[in-house]
């Protein structure tokens, strides 16, 4: 097998259309291929700058969980931290838990960043939503987001090789004009479930009406854990 490195979109582009298969930190991967066979050509986006990135309102698919630090929202940070092992962290990508993991535990703290993420196809690079890369998993270079107020992540205890454990992730971003809006997004056994809404200073009027959404039909522990979040996110001052 032939691992190309682009350090250039349009060399990245010509890999992918040469036939060079995207493999992330090969955390995922791997297994697949010594079962079903490797690839004659691999592409790891490592030496692409743009798949690099780590400030506080982007993060590249090529940076390892390991390396997302406290440049970025708590909610990513947090979320990133609680993946796998110390080995697992080093070696997994940004990209690769999002695009290519069935858990995506980075899912939801992006969900309430309301990021966008970038991919890149044989025409060049655009502009994608979450769902999209989800559903489609084309090769991801990174996610850009909006600077929230405040953010929050809580996963709760789960057994190793037993079913995902619950994640929910919160965020609550600026209004143009001076309001604050609250992003909740819960991960439930395989489904991630995402809603926003305005968020005044009331905080018992807003989960109530986060009831009235999709959250509210998640089971009584998820909604406690939804309830006992926004609670806290919403009486937070603003950190990031």
């Amino acid at each position: 097998m032939l691992l190309r490195l682009p350090t250039s979109l349009s060399e990245a582009r010509r890999c992918l259309a040469e036939g060079a298969v995207p493999v992330g930190g090969a955390t995922l991967v791997w297994a697949q291929w010594q079962r079903d066979g490797f690839p004659e050509q691999a592409l790891s986006l490592r030496r692409l700058p743009e798949a690099n990135a780590v400030d506080g309102e982007a993060l590249g698919a090529a940076v390892l969980l390991h390396q997302v630090d406290d440049r970025v929202p708590e909610t990513l940070r947090r979320a990133a931290a609680s993946i796998g092992t110390g080995a697992v962290r080093r070696t997994a990508t940004v990209g690769g838990n999002i695009a290519g993991s069935t858990l995506r535990c980075l899912l939801p703290p992006a969900l309430v960043l309301d990021a966008r993420a970038t991919v890149l196809d044989h025409d060049g690079a655009y502009e994608a939503d979450l769902a999209e890369v989800v559903a489609k998993r084309p090769l991801m270079l990174g996610i850009r987001w909006r600077r929230p107020l405040t953010s929050a992540y809580y996963k709760a205890p789960g057994d190793v090789g037993g079913p995902p454990p619950l994640v929910v992730a919160t965020a609550v971003h600026a209004e143009p004009d001076g309001g604050r809006r609250l992003f909740v997004a819960v991960r439930d056994g395989g489904e991630v479930v995402g809603e926003s809404m305005p968020a005044g200073t009331d905080v018992a009027r807003t989960l109530d009406a986060l009831d009235g959404t999709a959250l509210g039909g998640l089971p009584p522990t998820a909604r406690e854990a939804v309830r006992r979040e926004v609670t806290g996110v919403l009486e937070r001052p603003a950190a990031g």
